[in-house]
């Protein structure tokens, strides 16, 4: 054992300097490369055992990645593993010379990681943003007025808008200014907002009035600006009536304003 181990010493000091270094490069490399493997491979299992790959089933985000024979959750892993491999890269050729400044391998290799973060962000901000869009249209399916249609796009920007502010403050980007244009994102969505929901909360403002004050119930015949059916259901937005096979569905805040007959008989 001791004589191997003296011969490989021995081997490796008779190589010159260049050699050695190059000899030692290979080996991080290799090691970098072991090492992100099983860092993709660490990442997948616990993002596995989390359940990540059934809460991003069936985003527009999976489905791109499915396009192109991978996964969320494969993608996410991948990241981790190259982050490694990149690292053990730089630190492989400032061995054997390529990267001569120092300070400049020091800036990268602190910028490096902080990177990682930001793509590692944006990546889980584009899921979230996906997979809130989903539940938000699926919460509202029920509610078939056009404004709602906008909650979810709404939603879907605002955590992507997030996503990229803390992902640029990772890069190093000014408080200050990611404060300001969070100020000003948040007063457009308030302003703007306010505008397209006008109707959606005129609606939903009648409707919890027309619930309490129940001027009509389900099963009643009525007439609403010119359509006549039976009621068949009252919602805080919208109210359903059918009448022939036809089913027409008013805005509360049309009910409201036009008002409602009732019809008793004939």
């Amino acid at each position: 054992m001791y004589p191997c181990q003296f011969g490989v010493r021995g081997w490796f000091q008779s190589l010159s300097t260049p050699e050695q270094n190059l000899l030692i490069a290979v080996a991080v490399l290799l090691a970098g490369l072991l090492l992100g493997s099983l860092a993709a491979f660490f990442v997948r299992r616990i993002l596995f055992a989390s359940g990540v790959d059934e809460a991003v089933e069936g985003t527009p985000f999976e489905r791109t990645a499915r396009q192109l024979g991978s996964s969320t959750v494969q993608l996410l892993a991948q990241l981790s593993g190259l982050f490694v491999f990149v690292v053990a890269a730089l630190y492989a050729a400032r061995t054997i010379g390529l990267v001569p400044e120092e300070a400049l391998v020091e800036a990268v290799g602190r910028f490096l990681p902080q990177l990682f973060v930001a793509i590692f962000i944006v990546l889980i901000g584009l899921v979230v943003a996906d997979k809130a869009e989903l539940v938000v249209d699926e919460r509202l399916k029920s509610i078939k007025l056009p404004e709602v249609t906008i909650v979810s796009t709404l939603l879907k920007v605002s955590i992507l808008y997030v996503a990229a502010l803390v992902a640029l403050s990772q890069l190093g980007v000014a408080t200050g200014a990611l404060l300001i244009l969070l100020a000003a994102y948040a007063f457009g969505v308030f302003f703007l907002g306010g505008l397209a929901f006008k109707d959606l909360l005129s609606s939903a403002a009648a409707g919890i009035y027309l619930l309490l004050s129940e001027p009509y119930a389900i099963g009643d015949e009525i007439e609403i600006d010119g359509h006549r059916g039976i009621v068949q259901e009252m919602g805080v937005f919208v109210t359903h009536i059918e009448r022939d096979g036809e089913e027409y569905i008013l805005p509360n805040r049309k009910v409201f304003r036009e008002g409602a007959i009732r019809i008793r008989g004939e």
